[in-house]
């Protein structure tokens, strides 16, 4: 069997002749840690990129099958993001940055981690409507000319996905913990979180219905959606179900339309009380899932949910 073939008996629970062993990518760092200490070529480390032929280079010497998918990504983002300013270094030696999504961040020098939020652009209605709305418009040149060969021309021997986006999390980076938690409950303007959440999902849809119109032929769809931490989600699961689960479900939907049914979440953080909004709105696969200090969350998840109906090759 194929690599590619393993994982798609997996996810549609049929025999298999082994487990495949794949990865989820790899921080730079570490690759060239690894490097300095003689286990791959600097060359490899410095030049790796998911699905790259470093990447498959590399997988030969650490003994990996391949990466657990390749996705096929436009730019379902802000578009043009904001300019990255250095605001000022603080006397602890970090730095106050603006980054690209208009988050400002406190950030070390010299080392690629997720910053420690500072303050944020996106406050109010005049800052969603000047600054953002127009970053949420889709235009075709979000659709390279490459989307509809992209796995005719890399032979990826793995799960061959598309990009779905992201309805909750990419606006959580946009707002920061602290600004979510506030825009939720903006007495002023009740209706302005729904607005932002409704106008970037409306874009996203565009662009996941023109990369399918492109004839690009897929396995899966995969979001990223952060929005839980280690005591639960960052947002009430109530709020969470009505402003969201329209949008996966129209997003799904459409996958559903263009034959794929193998829809895939990557959230981390402890996500039990969301999972009824994502399966009862198309999403089957919670991808990857974190153990963390809050011990195993899934196997009570199984016992309620079953397999998951969606999730058969004889459904498609």
């Amino acid at each position: 069997m194929t690599n590619r073939e393993r994982e798609m008996n997996l996810l549609h629970y049929k025999s298999v002749d082994r487990l495949p062993a794949v990865h989820f990518g790899y921080w730079q760092e570490l690759l060239v840690e690894w490097a300095e200490q003689g286990h791959i070529p600097m060359d490899l480390a410095k030049s790796w990129h998911d699905g790259n032929q470093a990447d498959d280079e590399i997988n030969k010497i650490v003994g990996w099958d391949s990466e657990w998918s390749a996705l096929c990504c436009v730019n379902m983002e802000l578009s043009p993001k904001f300019e990255r300013k250095v605001l000022g270094q603080l006397p602890n030696g970090m730095l106050r940055v603006q980054n690209d999504v208009g988050l400002i961040e406190q950030v070390k020098p010299g080392v690629t981690s997720i910053g420690a939020e500072d303050d944020y652009l996106l406050k109010n209605r005049q800052a969603f409507e000047e600054l953002y709305l127009p970053k949420m418009q889709f235009s075709p040149s979000r659709i390279p000319s490459w989307v509809a060969s992209f796995f005719e021309k890399n032979d990826y021997d793995c799960l061959h996905g598309i990009k779905v986006g992201s309805i909750l999390g990419d606006i959580r980076n946009m707002l920061s913990v602290v600004g979510l938690s506030e825009i939720m409950y903006d007495e002023d303007d009740e209706t302005l979180l729904g607005d932002i959440v409704d106008a970037y999902a409306e874009m996203q849809y565009k662009c996941v219905e023109e990369v399918l119109k492109t004839g690009i032929k897929a396995d899966l769809g995969h979001y990223w959606e952060d929005v839980c931490f280690k005591n639960g989600p960052l947002i009430s699961p109530t709020m969470f179900e009505d402003l969201c689960a329209k949008h996966y479900r129209k997003r799904n939907d459409l996958c559903h339309k263009y034959g794929i049914d193998i829809i895939t979440l990557d959230c981390d953080g402890v996500t039990e009380l969301l999972l009824k909004t994502w399966f009862d709105n198309g999403v089957n696969v919670m991808f990857p899932i974190e153990v963390g200090v809050w011990g195993d969350q899934f196997e009570n998840a199984r016992k309620k949910y079953g397999k998951g109906k969606g999730c058969r090759l004889d459904k498609r």
